[in-house]
């Protein structure tokens, strides 16, 4: 049970994470609207899966995941 409740914790720290770069890059070069959501959620679903892809290299490293 506790894997379970880790793993929605790291979904979403890093959707959230996600979430933010894409607001922010967006943000940053002015694109509103759809165009601008499009983007967006695109970037934030790459920054998302290298969070993830990132932090399950970290614990595989220090062996604190199988």
């Amino acid at each position: 049970m506790m894997s379970i409740v880790l793993s929605v914790l790291a979904i979403l720290l890093c959707g959230g994470l996600g979430a933010y770069a894409g607001f922010a890059a967006v943000s940053a070069i002015g694109w509103p609207g759809t165009w601008g959501a499009i983007v967006a959620a695109v970037i934030g679903m790459v920054v998302a899966t290298l969070a993830w892809a990132l932090g399950v290299a970290v614990l595989r490293k220090f062996r604190w995941l199988r």
